[in-house]
């Protein structure tokens, strides 16, 4: 059914008036704005995410020098004290041996 007003357009009452196609709009605009606030603050998050693991890595890489080396010294000690004893074995054989 069409009206028709005279001086103005006729009324199609098919036809989508522009203000539901105007808030449709508006309402996509809002969710598009939703998505990039929940997209940014999930960026956030991972750049956060990025910035802790970095400082942990680095934590985590400190820490395996200073434990390699700890074990580098232990090892050096360690064969230091083979030798001692090795020489303490061989000097008391050769005692027992002379007497």
């Amino acid at each position: 059914m069409t009206w028709v007003i005279p001086g103005c357009a006729s009324i199609d009452r098919k036809a989508r008036p522009h203000y539901i196609e105007d808030m449709e709009k508006n309402d996509e605009l809002q969710t598009a704005e939703q998505d990039l606030k929940s997209l940014e603050a999930r960026i956030d998050e991972l750049i956060q995410t990025v910035d802790r693991l970095k400082e942990e890595n680095r934590t985590l890489r400190s820490r395996q020098e200073n434990l390699t080396s700890d074990r580098a010294q232990l090892i050096e000690r360690n064969d230091m004290a083979r030798t001692r004893v090795e020489a303490m074995i061989s000097r008391m054989k050769a005692l027992e041996q002379s007497a």
